[in-house]
């Protein structure tokens, strides 16, 4: 048996970094339990040197579960521990692109990054085959994408991905953001913005982007995709084929920053109105209306996986919505791990589950 010290990545968020300890020891947790085996074991917090570790025991890892490891959404560095001694261990992430795809947009809202790695990471180990995320190349949605963290988190593992959201405001500024970022990082790519239509009338608006990891992958035809379509989340079935993702993945309203889209109607608006669909601060009522129009559009074995503010929705309602659809909820231990305090506000969570 072999001792291990995961050194976690220093945070820019104060609150995010007081809480990442915790979370990455749920994180692993769940990478043990569903990839490994089982082989991952006593997994603390421990001081080595006056300075906060995550400590953990594993017996016969190889190279693939290296690689898997590296991936932990707030690991630093890795050690081996051997007495009083620290022998690096060498890290093989999945990322193909610099850290600033993820950390160079700034705006009001936005959910952390390590968090939206954490999220796509323990919904991937939920689905049937999770060390695909490292030897496969599952795909991901994002029913409710906002400006694109998530997406660019898929594009750094190299997955094709897609995603929605209602509000053009942030799909002009995602469409912009990410064309201006490939541009400027030299990376080849195609990409174009143009109607959906269906028997005439326009749907909304896609971004469809193709793009290669590098020049000599892109010529060759070995390329990723990664689209957006500016319409509302609840109908996803209109613009996707059904059982065509291995992974749905999305952070709902706060009902702070956001609110949800339902589908009722403003107080007061009238047929047609722009502003029509009213603003609710619970995301359980948006979430009853699409989770059975996002479950089609899983893969038998894949998963689901959603962050909440558990201010305004609890945990049961969730899991009752997702049960209601045919999905598995995960309520292992590791799984119930992750609830931490974002803001005065936000008391963040997340569930995941699986279509089996």
């Amino acid at each position: 048996m072999t001792s291990y010290g995961l050194l976690v990545s220093p945070s820019h968020n104060r609150v995010y970094a007081q809480a990442a300890s915790g979370l990455v020891k749920a994180e692993l947790a769940v990478f043990g339990e569903r990839a490994l085996g089982g082989r991952v074991r006593d997994i603390e917090e421990t001081s080595i040197g006056g300075v906060p570790y995550v400590t953990f025991s594993a017996d016969g890892l190889t190279d693939t579960d290296v690689r898997l490891l590296s991936n932990l959404s707030s690991l630093y560095a890795l050690f081996e521990i051997e007495g009083e001694l620290l022998r690096p261990v060498a890290l093989k992430p999945l990322d193909l692109f610099p850290s600033d795809l993820l950390t160079i947009q700034k705006y009001s809202g936005k959910t952390n990054e390590y968090f939206t790695k954490l999220l796509l990471n323990v919904t991937a180990m939920a689905t049937d085959s999770p060390m695909d995320l490292v030897t496969g190349r599952p795909r991901l949605l994002d029913p409710m994408c906002g400006r694109g963290t998530t997406l660019n988190q898929a594009m750094m593992y190299g997955l094709d991905a897609a995603g929605m959201d209602v509000d053009g405001k942030d799909f002009d500024a995602y469409a912009a953001f990410l064309k201006t970022w490939l541009k400027n990082n030299r990376v080849k790519h195609q990409a174009e913005i143009a109607p959906v239509r269906r028997e005439k009338a326009v749907l909304g608006r896609r971004l469809h982007v193709t793009l290669g990891a590098s020049k000599e992958l892109y010529k060759s035809g070995e390329t990723m995709e990664i689209t957006v379509v500016n319409a509302d989340a609840a109908g996803a079935g209109r613009f996707f084929r059904p059982g065509s993702f291995d992974l749905i993945v999305t952070d709902a309203p706060y009902g702070v920053q956001h609110g949800s889209r339902s589908g009722g109607r403003s107080k007061g608006a009238r047929p047609g109105q722009k502003d029509g669909p009213r603003l609710s601060r619970s995301p359980v009522e948006l979430l009853e209306a699409a989770v059975p129009e996002w479950t089609p559009l899983l893969r038998r074995g894949g998963a689901i996986g959603i962050s909440w503010n558990t201010f305004v929705g609890r945990r049961e309602e969730l899991a009752e919505i997702l049960t209601s659809s045919g999905l598995e909820v995960q309520d292992s231990e590791p799984y119930l791990g992750f609830r931490h305090r974002v803001d005065q506000a936000i008391s963040r969570d997340l569930i995941v589950a699986r279509r089996s």
